[in-house]
């Protein structure tokens, strides 16, 4: 018998069950095929139903395919099927497995090295091996495998190292310092809480990369004939504007630590509570310098913990100095012009900075952020 020509024939309880979900059933889906089904059963064909006895028209095959489902599972295949889309295994058990097998290191057996490499197993997941650890990856060109693990929200990513802190009074120092920043954002003209660390720099150029004309070879960080020198920084970052005050001298020892001090509490008024939170360097408890700033009004120290180089954003303050000031630069020859660089770089942010607190996290996502700006 012809497509076209194609009938069902139903009992009198399949025809109820049929007009129950076709009235009554949530899903849109499920109604426009019980609908379909009891015209067919009525002696409508099949391919006038699904041009015109739809809400929408349909492909004819696709009303063909839902007879195919009734005449084989009955109910249970009508309601039972995706509407369209995937139909192996979901996207989101695929997803758990690749990222669970990303925890691991790659298999032995899943590694391919390349031919005649001395390696045996890759520390690390390439496409290839990626896919040998997953069968039903297995007839995925590479490209295939990358397409999809885009789809699967895996990319390949930079990574970064696991600091650690030895410190045992981690966590309590780390809610000192919190606290202090909730203070400062909650009372601004009252409170201010500033990093301070220290810096040092050369007269000889670090190298970097740069733009650079290929029949010349590579950018060369140019030393002159010069000796090379050093100088040092310390400077303070206010958490909440992004204000910075520095010293700068050819050492930074007590005597400048305590001037930096001095010269801190003079940048705010007297009546300002200041939050100085600085390193465990031997130098700031050195006890010239605590009886110093035992001196000052309304200025009290709070120690980071011991190599918890993370929780002191002007960290990435002397990052951006060096990257935008010292990578590369033409003045070994100079020696006093590069020192007034590195002055009128910091110089910009004395009155605060809002890019200057997005780069280093102190706006933002970050906890700190988070802590001055709810």
């Amino acid at each position: 018998m012809a497509a076209h020509e194609r009938t069902l024939t139903i009992t009198a309880e399949q025809r109820e069950q049929l007009r129950q979900l076709r009235d009554h059933d949530p899903r849109p889906q499920v109604r426009e095929r019980c609908a379909a089904l009891l015209k067919v059963a009525d002696g409508a064909r099949p391919h006038w139903i699904a041009r015109h006895g739809l809400l929408k028209p349909r492909d004819p095959d696709t009303v063909y395919t839902w007879l195919a489902w009734f005449e084989t599972t009955g109910l249970a295949g009508v309601v039972g099927h995706f509407q369209g889309g995937y139909r192996g295994t979901p996207m989101t058990r695929h997803r758990e497995e690749v990222a669970e097998q990303l925890h691991q290191p790659p298999p032995a057996t899943a590694s391919e090295p390349a031919p005649r490499s001395p390696i045996i197993a890759a520390c690390r997941y390439r496409l290839a091996s990626l896919r040998a650890c997953f069968p039903w990856l297995a007839d995925y060109s590479l490209s295939g495998v990358w397409r999809l693990l885009q789809r699967l929200g895996v990319g390949w990513k930079h990574g970064y190292i696991n600091y650690w802190s030895p410190d045992p009074l981690y966590l309590s120092k780390r809610r000192t310092i919190e606290r202090c920043l909730k203070q400062a954002a909650a009372t601004p003209n009252d409170v201010v809480a500033i990093f301070v660390d220290e810096m040092s720099y050369h007269r000889w150029p670090t190298p970097a990369a740069d733009w650079w004309p290929d029949v010349a070879g590579y950018p060369r960080a140019e030393h002159g004939d010069c000796n090379n020198q050093q100088w040092r920084v310390i400077g303070g970052l206010n958490a909440y504007t992004g204000q910075v005050t520095f010293l700068q001298n050819y050492v930074i020892g007590r005597r400048q630590v305590v001037a930096f001090h001095k010269r801190l509490r003079a940048a705010y008024p007297a009546r300002v509570k200041l939050w100085v939170i600085e390193d465990n360097w031997n130098v700031h408890a050195h006890p010239d310098v605590l009886a110093a700033w035992h001196t000052l009004p309304n200025f009290k120290v709070v120690w980071l913990p011991t190599y918890a180089c993370w929780l002191n954003p002007i960290e990435k303050l002397w990052r951006w100095a060096r990257q935008t000031i010292l990578h590369r630069h033409r003045l070994s020859a100079d020696w006093d012009a590069l020192k007034q660089q590195v002055a009128r770089f910091l110089e910009q942010f004395q009155h605060g900075s809002a890019e200057l607190l997005h780069r280093v996290g102190l706006s933002g996502h970050g906890r700190f952020a988070r802590i001055l700006r709810p």
